[in-house]
């Protein structure tokens, strides 16, 4: 097991179990930064250490549920071009191996899945936490570092963009009212608060937040296929808004990732990710499956793990950035769950998947971390949900 140190110390949690990357020597290099939780590899250097991690644990356990259905071609483009891929150019039109539109998204089929439960490839198993997605969209790809310049153009040093009090919410679902609050029945989700315009703070500096790894360059460059890091929790949810959408549950994406009812191991289904890179960016096996990360050169343009693709065809939900989502952290699920989340205040905001240096627990979709929303990591990205 690898050593884990904070500045100042937060208690930390992690599950260790079944391998997914093949182990290396090179993953363990740097682990700990000023103010921050470094998990071999880089977790960032600035904004605070992590709040917690938890294996996904629950309260109501049940029997086999049902769940969504493929979706088709046609659902692939949302109705209007989203802002941040309205002009073409790297990292905006040439996503994937496919070079498609980087705004692709996809509906993901609603149904009733479990959010607690392990699968070490014959089948889920200790299904708990049921809870109910109505259809959504979820972009198909990572933030890309050319997106997100559009997003840093329109804020403009603070004087041009902010998001309207009360967007962001998921506006198709409970008559305009959005998700329901799990942690307080009869609440829905608030959307964003006018106080929070401070908590976006697009600097170069801060963009910056690793010199090895931040994938932003104050012009363009070749890294504008990269996924956007460096980003905190706010200037997550501000760009989403901004773009049309709004940030995932954590039911949501998990619902994602696990194929809704197949409650599958990894997105892809039940092969481990092994030493390449075709399953998923992790354990510093890209681009030579060396094992050993040195830059930003470890990371990779969104899409490239093709072999990855979830249940409904997206790509890298494991792998490359971990992703922020829109909960709170709680160490147990709100039951019951018909499209709820926990909207009501805490200190860490959930986030889930591994990253380019992560360890093999990390793929394993019964793995949930969680930091404070002024957190800053080079290992952290996002991707928006939209409605259908």
């Amino acid at each position: 097991m690898k050593n884990f140190r904070t500045t100042p110390f937060v208690h930390v949690t992690y599950l260790w179990i079944a391998t997914a990357c093949s182990s290396n020597s090179g993953a363990s290099n740097a682990l700990s930064s000023s103010g921050g939780t470094e998990v071999a590899g880089q977790f960032g250097t600035s904004g605070g250490a992590a709040v917690g991690g938890h294996s996904a644990i629950g309260g109501t356990s049940g029997t086999a549920v049902s769940g969504g259905k493929p979706a088709t071609s046609s659902s692939s483009q949302p109705t209007v071009t989203p802002p941040s891929c309205k002009t073409s150019g790297p990292g905006t039109s040439d996503c994937g191996t496919d070079h498609e539109n980087c705004c692709t998204s996809i509906i993901v089929p609603g149904g009733t899945f479990f959010r607690t439960y392990t699968n070490e490839g014959s089948g889920a198993q200790g299904t708990a936490d049921p809870a109910t997605i109505t259809d959504f969209r979820l972009d198909k790809y990572l933030v890309t570092v050319g997106r997100f310049r559009k997003f840093v153009a329109a804020w403009n040093q603070g004087s041009g963009y902010a998001p309207p009090a009360g967007s962001g919410k998921h506006s198709h679902l409970n008559t305009g009212k959005g998700l329901a609050d799990g942690g307080a029945p009869g609440s829905y989700e608030q959307g964003w608060v006018a106080a929070d315009d401070t908590n976006i703070q697009i600097t170069s500096d801060n963009l910056a937040c690793d010199s090895s790894y931040a994938t932003w360059t104050n012009t363009a460059s070749n890294q504008e296929d990269l996924p956007m890091n460096c980003v905190n929790w706010w200037e997550a949810y501000a760009f989403c808004i901004w773009d049309g959408g709004f940030l995932p549950s954590e039911a949501e994406f998990l619902y994602a990732a696990a194929g809704g009812s197949e409650q599958r191991k990894y997105p892809w289904g039940t092969p481990d990710a092994g030493a390449n890179y075709q399953y998923a960016i992790c354990n510093c096996n890209y681009p030579d499956g060396s094992g050993s990360c040195s830059g930003v050169t470890n990371l990779a343009p969104v899409g490239t793990a093709q072999l990855g693709a979830g249940r409904w065809k997206h790509l890298d939900l494991v792998g490359d950035v971990t992703e922020w989502l829109l909960d709170w952290m709680s160490p147990s699920f709100a039951n019951p769950c018909t499209d709820c989340a926990n909207v009501a205040d805490g200190s860490g905001k959930v986030i889930r998947d591994g990253f380019y240096s992560g360890t093999d627990t990390t793929l394993l979709l019964s793995y949930r971390n969680s930091l404070y929303p002024s957190n800053r990591f080079a290992s952290f990205g996002f991707r928006c949900a939209r409605t259908p």
